[in-house]
């Protein structure tokens, strides 16, 4: 059994400019056909609009506030809030609080550089 400490996960910086800590997944070594990380955005930052051809996301937020697109749609985003992305759909993160934004992200396939297209 292997357990994966989040304090014990280097952050790095994905294509869409946020910072994440990866969990589970490819270059974890640990998830062959899914990826779980944590993003975090700070205040007054933001994602740069990006999609994925291949990957459905699921963004679970765990704290902060902020303001979601998907899509055409734009929505604020609270701790507790779930968003279902599917694959081909632009989106982006603005962190409107005044504490982190962050939020589990989880990908099938898992994330990968080469699978994210940048859109701003």
């Amino acid at each position: 059994m292997e357990i994966v400490r989040l304090d014990q996960r280097e952050p790095f910086i994905t294509a869409d400019g946020s910072s994440i800590r990866e969990l589970a997944g490819i270059p974890a070594g640990n998830a062959s056909n899914q990826s779980l990380a944590e993003a975090v955005v700070p205040p007054g930052g933001a994602t740069i609009a990006h999609l994925h051809h291949r990957s459905e996301e699921i963004y679970l937020f765990t704290a902060g506030s902020g303001l979601m697109k998907l899509g055409e749609e734009r929505s604020e985003v609270f701790a507790g809030d779930t968003v279902v992305i599917a694959p081909g759909t632009p989106h982006k993160l603005w962190n409107t609080g005044t504490e982190p934004l962050t939020l589990l992200c989880c990908c099938a396939p898992p994330y990968s550089h080469e699978d994210t297209f940048l859109v701003d």
